[in-house]
């Protein structure tokens, strides 16, 4: 099982993949299917790290998970 520290490390690095690619602008984004699901894919990752973070982590911050 990954601990929180684990899981808030993947969801520091899918923003981190997501702002290198969206950089490169929208029209970019909507001209090529690569960034389109380079972009999704990271944003799925970094839902299912959140999601999945200990109840004991989500009740100490004051993020507003769903």
């Amino acid at each position: 099982m990954r601990s929180d520290a684990e899981r808030l490390r993947d969801i520091l690095d899918s923003i981190d993949q997501i702002r290198r690619y969206s950089l490169k602008g929208r029209e970019a984004f909507e001209r090529d299917e690569l960034i389109q699901v380079w972009i999704v894919h990271h944003l799925a990752r970094l839902g299912e790290a959140a999601a999945r973070l200990s109840p004991s982590l989500r009740r100490r911050r004051s993020v507003p998970w769903k």
